[in-house]
């Protein structure tokens, strides 16, 4: 083979994927319908669109995992077939997958060898996997040391490591399902300058991710799926952010959001000093103070796994609190049952929506009840008012323009987007002082996000204290007054809505305490 034909990293090059005629159904879903997608050698190209848009069916074909009815792969102008993940391993085609495949207690030369046979059968060649990791880590500036066992990593030096396990095993072209959805904005500019790296040597780079501000930091071009069908592919430099909104939902979207002036009221929600830790007695929230007032919303950022979960879920009565109280409206309410924090006028959004929010076996009607169920007017004793069940549903149905076949469809089949408008209309009828929204637009679409956003930015108008937990970085700067970062379950710091740039939203979500030091550091580093 000739050099021509090899990456400077000694793997085989791939000129160019093909993807033509995708065909890919389940029952009752046409997932692929005729689908076209190319990459080339040099590029970064992403494939952009809405949950459920057929995105990772395309992927899942690519990789072996699903097999269509219709279409064909063409590598470099030839026809393969692919019907496992080996088989588009040895094609040179991987996957870094949005949730690590890797064993925390191995190290990383373990990681990377793990299923592969030895050269020296049946002894390990650990000291020949650790010397080609350190070649291809130091080729693309991956800092990642062979013998480090995982568990003692951040989570984005892990994701240098599935880079370097697939490189390792010859991907020429990756194929990079939501790299960046666990990383800090300075994680995410080390790993951009990795990939452009990568297809600056001639690797070919298919990017998922429903983040726009990405998109356009990073593609060359964009495909745009909707509905199973491709409604665009274009280059991204001869694009917009609200041209390819429009493509992902057929329709105009907001992509700016509109805060208007409001005067935060009196305080709502106070945590003085909380601390919990979790079944193993591990501390997961460290001396938590915070308040949230009437008329504002403050925004919790952090890597996901510092924190968020065990303080949405002290504050709503569901992580027992150790130490320290939490107060609404000036009442001790610390440890109360659900129940009684709902009566106490909290509103809650989990992060889990099938599995905290609602119940996917019954129907909307009987979802929008499930926290008064037995009060009237839903119930009369110990019987339900099915009349007035009936009414409340479709009044929601129709305020919150929820899209479902009827009241009584199950919730199981609804998308991911009016699952979440259902819980939000279900907390917001009940009329709380607060609500805890956490990860509120976490899976759905972008449609849904802008309706979500344009509700919570309402209430706030109308007095509502909001607390927001996301580890979306754009969704907090854009909705909070004021922003806290978790770290190993302590707040960081606290920043305006002013000053929360994601330079220091990054340092602080890196464990960083000190903003003068912060700004230093950042400064120096450039």
């Amino acid at each position: 083979m000739s050099n021509d034909n090899l990456l400077p990293s000694g793997l085989p090059r791939i000129e160019s994927l093909e993807m033509r005629g995708i065909v890919k159904k389940f029952p009752g879903v046409l997932a692929n319908d005729h689908v076209d997608f190319d990459v080339k050698a040099g590029e970064i190209h992403a494939l952009l669109g809405e949950n459920g848009a057929g995105k990772s069916t395309l992927m899942k074909i690519l990789y072996g995992l699903y097999h269509p009815e219709e279409g064909g792969i063409y590598l470099n102008g030839r026809p393969i077939t692919i019907n496992s993940p080996t088989d588009s391993l040895n094609h040179g085609i991987g996957m870094i997958h949005q949730h690590f495949m890797l064993v925390d207690n191995l190290t990383v030369a373990e990681n990377v060898a793990l299923g592969l046979k030895s050269s020296r059968e049946p002894r390990l060649d650990l000291d020949v996997v650790s010397a080609r990791v350190r070649e291809l880590a130091d080729k693309y500036g991956l800092r990642v040391d062979p013998d480090t066992v995982i568990s003692k990593m951040a989570v984005g030096e892990r994701q240098r490591v599935e880079i370097v396990k697939a490189l390792y095993r010859g991907a020429a072209l990756l194929v990079l399902d939501e790299p960046t959805a666990v990383l800090t904005p300075q994680e995410v500019d080390d790993l951009f300058v990795i990939f452009r790296q990568m297809a600056a040597d001639g690797h070919a780079l298919i990017f998922i991710s429903h983040k726009l501000d990405e998109i356009f930091a990073l593609t060359d071009r964009v495909t745009v799926l909707r509905d199973g069908r491709v409604t665009g592919a274009v280059l991204t430099s001869e694009t917009n952010k609200n041209k390819l909104a429009n493509m992902m939902v057929g329709r105009e979207v907001s992509l700016t959001r509109e805060r208007p002036s409001v005067t935060p009221g009196k305080a709502r929600l106070k945590l003085e000093n909380v601390s919990a830790v979790n079944e193993d007695g591990q501390p997961v929230l460290i001396n938590i103070n915070l308040v949230v007032r009437s008329g504002e919303i403050v925004g919790v950022a952090g890597v996901s796994g510092n924190g968020q979960r065990p303080l949405a879920e002290a504050i709503a009565g569901l992580q027992r609190v150790g130490n320290g109280r939490v107060l609404m409206d000036d009442q001790d309410v610390t440890n109360l049952a659900p129940a009684q924090m709902f009566d106490a006028g909290l509103a809650y959004i989990p992060e889990e929506r099938m599995h905290d929010g609602v119940i996917k076996d019954f129907s909307v009607a009987e979802n929008f009840i499930l926290q008064d169920h037995v009060r009237p007017p839903f119930a009369k004793g110990i019987f339900l008012n099915f009349k007035q069940i009936a009414a409340h549903a479709q009044e929601l149905i129709n305020a919150f323009s929820i899209k479902t076949p009827s009241r009584e469809t199950l919730v199981k089949n609804l998308s991911g987007g009016n699952i979440q408008k259902l819980i939000l209309a279900r907390e917001l009828a009940r009329q709380p002082r607060v609500i805890i929204a956490a990860q509120p637009t976490r899976g759905v679409d972008i449609g849904a996000t802008e309706y979500i956003h344009a509700q919570l930015l309402k209430q706030r108008s109308a007095g509502l204290a909001t607390l927001l937990i996301s580890e979306d970085l754009d969704e907090v700067k854009a909705l909070s007054d004021r922003i806290v970062v978790l770290f190993g379950g302590e707040i960081m710091g606290e920043l305006s809505h002013e000053e929360a740039t994601p330079e220091k939203l990054g340092l602080l979500m890196a464990g960083e305490r000190e903003i003068e030091k912060m700004i230093y550091t950042f400064d120096k580093g450039r």
